[in-house]
């Protein structure tokens, strides 16, 4: 009987001491997740929903000979508008697949979000010219805040790369 009473304490103390698993993380990434999912589907349509992005939004400028090291929301949609005006963009990488990103500091996951995909990039033809079609292979990331705003965006790829096969004359 004592040994009954003795594992039965010994469950209850168990069960007792369980602690709760913080799913917040996850949860942020899920919700941040859809955010950066119709961002890329907005940008590819050329209708990104900029209420997304907090007000101080950095858009870190990566390219070879940026004049600065960020852009501002206000420039960003400038920038967008300027690349769909000249360019015709297609996301290749069907599905997307989301990654959860982590804190630079403590490496473990926060809820950011990255992805890789390829990009066909299409300069139009003209009255002159053929269109011509480059693909460009891109790593994103999203920084989101505590509202589940988009706080930083940057965005890896040979751009240089591109912008020369594009505006070559083909020969």
């Amino acid at each position: 009987m004592k040994a009954i009473i003795y594992y039965l304490f010994l469950a209850v103390l168990f069960i007792g001491c369980k602690t709760e698993v913080d799913n917040s993380v996850q949860e942020a990434f899920e919700n941040n997740s859809k955010t950066a999912l119709a961002n890329l589907e907005g940008f590819e349509s050329e209708n990104v929903d900029y209420s997304v992005y907090a007000d101080d939004v950095v858009m870190r400028q990566v390219v070879f000979g940026a004049e600065k090291d960020s852009m501002s929301l206000e420039e960003m949609k400038k920038s967008d508008k300027a690349l769909w005006d000249r360019f015709d963009l297609k996301i290749l990488t069907k599905p997307i697949v989301l990654l959860p990103g982590v804190n630079p500091e403590t490496k473990k996951a926060d809820g950011s979000v990255r992805h890789y995909t390829d990009w066909e990039v299409t300069l139009p033809a003209t009255d002159s010219t053929a269109a011509r079609s480059g693909v460009i292979q891109l790593y994103e990331s999203y920084d989101f805040d505590a509202d589940g705003k988009i706080i930083l965006q940057q965005v890896y790829g040979d751009f240089t790369g591109l912008m020369m096969h594009l505006n070559s004359s083909g020969e």
